[in-house]
């Protein structure tokens, strides 16, 4: 369930795209045709944004492109890039989801400090906005979106303390709905933060997920917390930190004697191990991509790489009889990809207020293109975007696509 612990209202909101309005046209000279016989300019035109960052082949932002230095095309059809705005000329949407489930007890405090430094120094303006919300087994919105450093200064103490409503729920009132029966429910955090919170926000976007990625409980899958996320707008970054698991002493055996299970305590699949055994090479070096894409194949297109184990899970989401293992680490991964953003991964080099400096940059740095879609581009359904600089060389890290209708 999502409880809001100072019962303010939550509108739901479902936006597709920002609306956009059409720069006004010059008068028409006396000698031109008439208004009669002038083609029509449909009034509901809706602006599709973009949200972009682009860096050097050694990894360096850049910061001084021009709209003529991109070129779009959408379901392989080229498209004309209408606006054009870098970050800090936008208001700036913070969205702060944190895991405190028991697997990430031990890193709360220091994500408090990290998050607070970090809302001081994004909040420039009265029209930057921020909320914060926890997950583990429910929900719970500890402030909804507000300028005001205090108020978000007190919902970060507030964080893994019980909430005094959590022991009820009431579907009539849009403060409290029921998420969830137990576990980590992930996926209807992602989903809630983005079709409820952000969908009437303008300008830059972002929400920050710290977490395992572990969900066990979730009534929205995947799929639709990504699709959410994309319908508005909004960049996922994600802050990892691993939980090591105690390593048993001895293989695992069956009744028989024989070598068996083995890998992730408590059984897992037969051979032990993470699906497909996690990533080629030791993973992601400095928790970022860009570039990258999916070891194996991945998504989109059939769930983990390497296929995990026989009648597990669905959507990477729930763990099912057996409690069968998911890597969290591609989770978050697939949902800052197909959403623009970046996965990070708190390591001992590397700690939470680090990566949200890193974060703050990108923030930054940010580019927004926007574009007015075609007929083919506004229909139903979900449609990819390629984006391309006429320099060859910088790399460009953006969403993959983006969903209309419902």
């Amino acid at each position: 369930m999502i409880v809001l612990r100072r019962l303010r209202p939550v509108l739901l909101a479902s936006v597709l795209f920002t609306p956009y309005l059409l720069a006004q046209q010059k008068p028409s000279a006396p000698d031109q045709a008439s208004a009669s016989t002038a083609p029509a300019t449909a009034v509901d035109a809706r602006l599709v944004n973009i949200p972009v960052v682009v860096r050097d082949k050694k990894g360096d932002l850049i910061q001084n492109l021009t709209k003529d230095d991109f070129v779009l095309q959408v379901d392989n059809k080229p498209q004309t890039i209408r606006s054009f705005d870098k970050g800090t000329n936008l208001p700036l949407t913070l969205g702060l989801l944190v895991d405190t489930s028991l697997s990430q007890r031990q890193i709360i405090d220091e994500e408090r400090a990290a998050s607070s430094t970090f809302f001081d120094q994004m909040l420039a303006t009265p029209k930057d906005k921020a909320f914060v919300m926890q997950f583990a087994a429910e929900t719970e919105l500890l402030q909804d979106l507000t300028s005001s450093r205090p108020q978000l200064q007190t919902a970060l103490k507030e964080i893994d303390t019980p909430s005094k409503d959590s022991g009820s729920s009431d579907d009539s009132t849009p403060s409290r709905r029921p998420r969830g029966g137990g576990g980590t429910v992930l996926y209807d955090a992602l989903f809630l933060a983005s079709d409820e919170l952000m969908g009437k926000q303008t300008g830059r976007k972002a929400i920050i997920i710290l977490s395992d990625s572990g969900d066990r409980g979730s009534r929205e899958t995947i799929d639709k917390a990504i699709a959410a996320a994309q319908r508005t707008d909004t960049v996922i970054y994600a802050i990892y930190f691993k939980v090591e698991q105690p390593r048993q002493e001895r293989p695992q055996r069956d009744p028989n004697g024989n070598p068996g299970g083995g890998g992730y305590p408590g059984g897992g699949c037969p051979g032990g191990g993470y699906p497909g055994g996690g990533y080629p090479g030791g993973g992601y070096p400095g928790g970022g991509y860009p570039g990258g894409g999916y070891p194996g194949g991945g998504y989109p297109g059939g769930g983990y790489p390497g296929g995990g184990c026989p009648g597990g899970g669905s959507d990477g989401g729930n763990y099912p009889n057996g409690r069968n293992h998911i890597d969290g680490r591609k989770v978050l991964e697939r949902m800052t990809q197909e959403t623009g953003g970046r996965l990070f991964e708190v390591k001992k080099n590397q700690n939470v207020a680090q990566i949200y400096n890193q974060i703050a940059e990108e923030l930054r740095a940010q580019y927004h293109l926007g574009y007015t879609p075609s007929q083919d581009a506004a229909t139903s359904g979900y449609h990819r975007i390629e984006l391309t600089l006429r320099q060859k060389g910088p790399l460009i890290q953006t969403r993959d696509g983006y969903f209309t209708g419902k």
